[in-house]
């Protein structure tokens, strides 16, 4: 629930709602505020792509003002890829740019009266299955069977699995852990906010600007960045085979 809405009833609620249901194989389904919110920002991003690739068809040899935003934010993205990954920067750079620009849109969302998708844990348990799922793919393709069992039963020979259980957790861990840190310090944003707009009522629409920064700009900007840096750290690890 927005800020406004927030505001005119006089209650505090940042929970998740549902909007309506329907039926599928038996199971009842429901559509709520974060399906909407998720809906939104991937259309505020696929309108901006578009706009960029009819803009950049047309690419003038000067670049002007929205020219050079894009081009920006190519650049940044790309040296923030190849920064962590090295050589292996052009294999993962259009996935890193995407969830990048999925997962900043997302938190910062809150700034424009929406709820952040992010702030639902079902939004960032699928981007931590996703990273879950690249690097074991990389882990497969990478690195040869017997290199892989030698790993899950470090520090001890392979011979010896005394430590695959404990390994296997802290696989298992990091899709988890991932999705559980972005989760938490976006809905902690959307909960504080939520608590000044409700106690402060009126008076609340003068001041919060300062706070919006923090808990939605610029918290929002470090979750990304960490969510991205830890992904392409994961990943990258699987790929430098020796």
């Amino acid at each position: 629930m927005d800020n406004a809405i927030l505001l005119a009833s006089g209650e505090i609620d940042f929970m998740i709602h549902g909007l309506f249901s329907y039926e599928l194989f038996g199971q009842e389904v429901w559509i709520t505020t974060s399906h909407v919110c998720v809906l939104i920002v991937m259309l505020v991003l696929i309108g901006f792509s578009f706009v960029a690739k009819h803009k950049l068809n047309r690419a003038a040899e000067i670049p002007d003002g929205f020219q050079n935003v894009i081009e920006l934010i190519v650049e940044k993205l790309d040296g923030v890829v190849e920064g962590a990954m090295g050589r292996n920067a052009h294999k993962l750079v259009n996935y890193i740019s995407t969830i990048f620009a999925f997962i900043l849109i997302s938190n910062i969302s809150g700034l424009f009266g929406l709820r952040p998708p992010t702030a639902d844990y079902g939004t960032t348990l699928a981007l931590g299955l996703i990273t879950f799922f690249l690097i074991h793919i990389a882990q497969f393709r990478y690195n040869k069977p017997k290199d892989i069992w030698k790993d899950m039963c470090s520090p001890l020979p392979p011979w010896l699995p005394i430590w695959l259980p404990i390994n296997l957790i802290s696989e298992i861990a990091v899709p988890v852990s991932l999705s559980l840190r972005l989760f938490a310090n976006v809905l902690s944003g959307t909960v504080m906010m939520a608590l000044i707009y409700g106690l402060l009522s009126k008076i609340a629409i003068i001041w919060p600007a300062a706070l919006h920064v923090y808990f939605d700009l610029f918290s929002g900007a470090i979750q990304t960045y960490v969510f991205c840096m830890l992904t392409m750290t994961y990943v990258n690890q699987q790929m430098e085979t020796e």
